[in-house]
């Protein structure tokens, strides 16, 4: 009877400690490891004192609603800089109230992407700016003479353009434009907490937090959100293990090849939390049913409560410093 009673005392210390360790202890996150899958934004991508005119006057374009038909839509209409460049809708309301059929992503740290848009249909942020100034749902200029020939007339753009474009006689014309947006838009880099992290701050995250980063890990989240931006840098097909149900044919009207079909560019998680609603449509208005979501559709996996508390947790860590 004895040894019985000191064998149950001893399973139950043994169990008691197993969950004060799940409780209490760090999660073991390797460094090397994490390094196969993220590493930390870089300090800058442009020089900020070199182009200082440049970006100022990406700046003002950005900011400046006369670059649509109505004097009404800007860049920062739909890619708000003061809420971590995004508009919070499900897809955005153009000059006259149309929507599109995408929700517009994030602006911030989008320079570090593969490809702008969706469906990548831009090479780069340059590119991008210059595409929904003359969309006819978005911004709804007609073409490009009639947007420089605008710009040309207001007298503040005359300096502005000539500051920005030094070694250029003629400075004004339409490319210019997307030259300069992608400039300020350079600038537009968040690191959070988790860069701290990833260079060598052991304390920057919580026991909650490295819980959720050992769970994204594990359950395959590294798959698609990886690299600097925790995404951005791949295109994958919604529904990959689980057929998802959309009549957006993404990359496909791109390239037309039937692989791409359902594909797009893999978002990135850096200031996941403030940038709802979620997914190429917008449909989805939590972060908690979007982790659900995608637990389901591209890894096979049923999530549960304290996987998705986690796991936000661990994505609260991208926000960028105020």
């Amino acid at each position: 009877m004895r040894f019985i009673t000191i064998f149950l005392t001893s399973a139950l210390v043994l169990i008691l400690s197993t969950l004060t360790y799940a409780e209490n202890e760090t999660p073991e996150i390797n460094a090397n490891e994490i390094k196969q899958y993220f590493e930390p934004l870089p300090e800058s991508i442009i020089d900020d004192e070199k182009n200082a005119a440049l970006i100022k006057l990406g700046k003002k374009l950005y900011m400046d609603p006369r670059l649509s038909v109505n004097d009404k839509i800007a860049c920062n209409s739909c890619h708000a800089l003061d809420n971590y460049g995004v508009d919070g809708e499900p897809t955005s309301p153009g000059h006259d109230k149309r929507r599109g059929d995408r929700n517009s992503p994030t602006t911030m740290n989008a320079a570090l992407h593969i490809t702008q848009f969706w469906d990548g249909r831009a090479s780069d942020v340059e590119e991008q700016a210059l595409g929904p100034i003359l969309n006819p749902i978005e911004m709804g200029m007609p073409d490009k003479g009639s947007v420089v020939a605008k710009l040309k007339a207001i007298d503040e753009y005359q300096q502005l353009f000539a500051e920005a474009f030094p070694d250029q006689k003629y400075p004004f014309n339409y490319n210019n434009i997307g030259v300069a947006i992608g400039a300020f838009e350079r600038t537009l880099l968040t690191p959070s907490r988790f860069d701290d992290f990833l260079r060598g701050d052991e304390d920057a995250l919580t026991q909650e937090e490295l819980a959720g980063l050992r769970k994204f890990i594990d359950a395959g989240c590294v798959t698609c959100h990886n690299g600097v931006v925790i995404g951005g840098n791949s295109y994958k097909k919604i529904g990959l293990v689980e057929p998802y149900e959309t009549d957006d044919m993404g990359r496909y009207e791109v390239t037309e090849l039937k692989n791409d079909q359902k594909v797009f560019k893999v978002p990135s998680l850096r200031n996941i939390t403030h940038t709802a609603p979620y997914f190429h449509d917008g449909s989805v208005e939590t972060l908690d049913e979007a982790i659900r979501l995608m637990a389901k559709y591209q890894l096979g996996k049923d999530a549960d409560d304290d996987f998705v508390d986690d796991v936000k947790a661990f994505l609260g860590t991208l926000t960028g410093k105020e």
